[in-house]
C-alpha cells in the first residue's frame, strides 16, 4: 500500500495557499497573497511543492480542498481542481470548510469569526462535542460570548486567537481524519448568494428543427 501522502489547497480568499501532508505527520506549506490570478497560479504551485517534496502527482493518496466560505471565485477554482485531480489521479477529495480549518489546533469551546464584508460575518462555534451550524450574521447586535478567532474578531471589538496552524496544513490535517471514509464530492460552501447580478436579457428562442 502506498503510503499516505495528501495535497491541500484552498484560493477561499486573497491567497493561493498549498500544503503536502505525509503520513509521518510532515507537512510542506507554501503560502502566497494574491487578490487575483490563483486560477493560474493553483497547479504550478502544487507542482513546486512536490518537486520540493521529490514527488510527482501518482504519489498523491489524496486531495483535501477549502470549501469556503469566502470569496466565491476562489472557491469555485480550488474545487474544480480538486475534483479533476482527483478524477484524473484516481483518488479522493475531499471538502474541508474554511471555518473548521481556521479552528484547527485551538482549544475548544472557541467561536470562528469571519469578515464577510457588507457589515456581515460568517460565524461558526466548536465545542468537544462538535461544531453548531455555520450562520451568516449581521453585526448590529450580535454577541459573542468566549474564546474567537478569525478575522472578524476585530470587527466586533475583540481581541482574536492567533491561528496555530496554517490554512492548508489545517485543512490536510483534517481531511487526513477522513481519508479511510466515503467523501461526499467537494462542493462549494457558501452562505451568501452571489454578487453577480443575473442578465436582464430574455433567454435565446430555441427553434424546432
Amino acid at each position: 500500500m502506498r503510503p499516505e501522502i495528501i495535497l491541500a489547497f484552498d484560493t477561499s480568499a486573497a491567497h493561493c495557499a498549498a500544503a503536502l501532508l505525509f503520513g509521518d505527520g510532515r507537512c510542506l506549506n507554501r503560502e502566497e497573497t494574491m487578490e487575483k490570478g490563483q486560477a493560474e497560479r493553483l497547479l504550478p504551485l502544487a507542482q513546486e511543492l512536490l518537486a520540493e517534496a521529490g514527488l510527482g502527482w501518482s504519489d498523491l493518496t489524496a486531495i483535501a480542498v477549502g470549501t469556503g466560505p469566502g470569496n466565491f471565485t476562489g472557491v469555485r477554482i480550488s474545487v474544480a481542481a480538486a475534483r479533476g485531480l482527483s478524477l484524473s489521479l484516481g483518488v479522493p477529495a475531499i471538502g474541508v470548510s474554511r471555518l473548521e480549518a481556521l479552528a484547527y489546533g485551538l482549544p475548544r469551546p472557541i467561536t470562528v469569526i469571519e469578515d464577510a464584508r457588507r457589515d456581515a460575518v460568517y460565524v461558526q462555534t466548536f465545542t468537544q462535542a462538535g461544531a453548531d451550524p455555520a450562520a451568516l450574521c449581521d453585526l448590529s447586535g450580535l454577541a459573542i460570548s468566549g474564546p474567537v478567532a478569525g478575522t472578524g474578531a476585530a470587527l466586533l471589538g475583540l481581541t482574536g486567537a492567533a491561528q496555530t496552524v496554517p490554512l492548508a496544513e489545517a485543512t490536510a490535517r483534517i481531511a487526513a481524519t477522513r481519508a479511510g471514509v466515503p467523501q461526499p464530492r467537494p462542493a462549494p460552501f457558501y452562505l451568501r448568494g452571489a454578487d453577480a447580478t443575473p442578465p436582464s436579457d430574455p433567454p435565446p428562442v430555441i427553434l424546432d428543427a
